[in-house]
């Protein structure tokens, strides 16, 4: 009540209605009065309750939850090559495109063959050529050693053809190696993929001259399977020990958060022998089929190892739950709409839940959106979900 509202009503408590209802004046002042104060009255005021508090809100639920640790992680290659040439030539065929995938032993690149298609023939005519007269030193040595059996010759003649036999036959022996190589260097002209995988960018191109292991080619990564590696914290290895002991414990993988992938589900295959003493964490490996192509060499992942899975988890959304001074807390909406401050146990987040230790019970309302504006004992409105159907109690 205003101060004319005061004056007013003190004006009119002064008169008695005989008097003010005998001058038209009088009636007049009644009328406006009536319609000033309306249902306030001259004698106090009661201010409207405020009005209820749009919220949106969740249950509580009992449900399955794994026991999991939560990182990011870096997928690689089970195999990668870098393509190099044995031999020194002219690259005169590249035989794939940039980012083809290539089976084993399809053919990469071709070097210049004619110089080792020609150090082989030379290397099997010397073959050839040494054979003949081994073959002859052979016969003589065998002809001097019936004719020093029967004193016909002198001994140092058959030592001497005997030493050119033997000299021959190790000749021989070289050639063939001579020609062995040449036919390794023929083959090494011809590269082919030793794995099967995609290739990377081209690094030499058609027409250029290359060394002997030098300067890569190409890379060749394996797509499938593939690997990711991660890193946990030291001290979580023991959890690790106890639950993958006679277990092969599966490992979930999401390549983007922003992307519309699903968790793709793999394996743990490899948990490093050392902790590294500057990051204090274990290097571990999961293995994955990487059918569908999602995983990609050098790609940071989203990785959740699971330890074990918890049949009767209390969850609830994470955005019920508030950090305050007096630590975390839900607001739980009652029968009546209005909610109740509770102090929660948070135990681990789980994807867009909380595992709760204590605080609420399964199939009670919890606000999910709108605590700003809560204190014990608000008032709430609950608002409607996408589909139109009220969520929650």
């Amino acid at each position: 009540m205003t101060i004319l509202d005061v004056r007013l009503c003190t004006f009119l408590s002064g008169y008695q209605a005989p008097k003010l209802l005998g001058s038209l004046a009088a009636r007049a002042l009644v009328l406006l009065s009536a319609v000033a104060f309306g249902l306030t009255g001259c004698g106090g005021t009661e201010q409207a309750p405020p009005p209820p508090v749009p919220v949106t809100v969740a249950q509580a639920v009992v449900q399955p939850e794994p026991l999991s640790l939560s990182v990011v992680g870096t997928v690689e290659p089970i195999e990668a090559v870098s393509i190099k040439a044995q031999v020194g030539g002219v690259i005169t065929q590249v035989n794939f495109m940039e980012g083809e995938d290539v089976k084993v032993g399809q053919l990469l690149f071709q070097i210049d063959p004619r110089p080792f298609q020609a150090t082989l023939d030379a290397a099997e005519a010397q073959l050839a050529k040494d054979k003949a007269l081994a073959s002859n030193a052979d016969v003589q040595s065998n002809r001097y050693a019936d004719l020093v059996r029967k004193d016909y010759v002198a001994k140092e003649q058959y030592d001497a053809a005997r030493t050119q036999a033997e000299v021959l036959k190790a000749a021989v022996q070289a050639d063939e190696a001579e020609v062995e190589q040449a036919r390794l260097n023929l083959a090494y002209a011809s590269i082919t993929a030793p794995i099967e995988g995609r290739t990377g960018s081209l690094l030499v191109k058609k027409g250029n001259v290359v060394k002997a292991n030098d300067v890569p080619l190409v890379v060749i990564n394996q797509m499938q399977p593939i690997r990711v590696s991660f890193a946990i914290p030291a001290g979580q290895l023991p959890l690790v020990q106890k639950y993958s002991t006679g277990n092969s414990l599966q490992v979930h993988v999401k390549p983007s958060r922003d992307g519309n992938y699903r968790k793709i589900e793999g394996r743990l295959s490899f948990v490093d022998n050392f902790v590294d003493s500057d990051t204090g964490t274990v290097t571990l490996k999961a293995e994955f089929t990487n059918e569908e192509g999602y995983l990609w060499p050098g790609q940071f992942v989203d990785t959740e190892l699971v330890l074990a899975l918890e049949p009767t988890a209390l969850t609830v959304p994470a955005g019920a739950v508030v950090t305050g001074q007096e630590g975390t807390f839900v607001f739980v909406v009652g029968d009546d709409k209005k909610v109740e401050k509770r102090s929660v146990k948070v135990n681990r987040s789980v994807g867009g839940d909380v595992v709760l230790d204590e605080g609420v019970k399964a199939g009670e309302t919890v606000v999910t959106d709108g605590q700003l504006r809560l204190v014990p004992g608000t008032l709430v409105e609950i608002k409607t979900n996408l589909s139109g159907e009220e969520r929650g109690g």
